[in-house]
């Protein structure tokens, strides 16, 4: 299961799932006021968001599915992983921030002019671009900017959706007990990576990963480096035991496909 960042929806994951789906089965979804989903014009909170990813896969009748939450998604994916540790086999949280924290103190340097240019967009798109990809990845491949281009969420889904980081949510990342991967992108000016590999250290047996010259998008700069990494870690013998000792048992299906 995809849980993908706060501007975005699904289709991020469109080349990061084809490295995945000779491995597993792949489904990424879009969260609420994202992509295709037409949700009740009514708050919501990263409880609503874990509930939606918990609902969804009973409704697929998994027992359990690995989850790889990036950026917002893995706020979400945070969540999720203690209020329904049932449905979690693994967990995979990337360039991603610690829940109940403010994101203007994680980046507070940074986020300032974050804001200012993401309420100027378009306008403002290749100097707010640089804090998802680094700049010469940019010039190389100006049809990444897609991502924010392509976004089609009206003024009350986007104020839901921003709504959502003001909201107190309080949980313990010592209640997380998947075995968990936590990766970050070395050149990620969003998310400073310290921050994102200090998660690992309140998660019990959580490993970190750090991928040289990517930035907060990973999935979409690199995705091979980033599946390379996810694969490793699923299949990995280390993982397999830990999950078993938490009773999560094995993973779930084979090769599939994105949806």
């Amino acid at each position: 299961m995809l849980l993908h960042g706060a501007e975005a929806d699904h289709s991020m994951f469109d080349a990061f799932a084809a490295q995945l789906e000779p491995h597993f089965t792949v489904i990424a979804y879009d969260q609420r006021d994202s992509g295709g989903t037409r949700n009740p014009a009514t708050p919501y909170g990263f409880g609503e968001l874990a509930d939606d990813l918990a609902a969804l896969v009973a409704a697929l009748g998994l027992a359990r599915a690995h989850v790889f939450g990036t950026s917002f998604g893995g706020a979400i994916a945070q969540v999720a992983a203690v209020r329904h540790p049932a449905c979690i086999d693994r967990l995979v949280l990337s360039s991603t921030f610690r829940v109940g924290v403010s994101v203007a103190s994680i980046n507070p340097e940074g986020f300032p002019r974050f804001a200012e240019l993401r309420a100027k967009l378009p306008e403002s798109l290749p100097a707010f671009a640089e804090y998802f990809f680094p700049p010469d990845y940019i010039a190389a491949n100006p049809q990444a900017l897609r991502i924010f281009t392509g976004n089609k969420r009206d003024a009350g889904q986007r104020e839901r959706r921003s709504a959502v980081l003001a909201q107190p949510t309080a949980i313990s990342l010592a209640d997380i007990h998947a075995p968990t991967l936590v990766l970050a992108g070395r050149d990620d000016h969003l998310i400073p990576p310290a921050h994102t590999l200090s998660l690992a250290r309140e998660i019990a047996g959580a490993r970190t990963a750090v991928i040289d010259g990517v930035g907060h998008v990973g999935i979409i700069q690199d995705p091979a480096a980033v599946a390379a990494q996810v694969i490793a870690f699923l299949k990995s013998k280390k993982a397999e035991d830990t999950a078993e000792e938490n009773d999560h048992g094995g993973s779930q299906g084979g090769s599939g496909h994105g949806l």
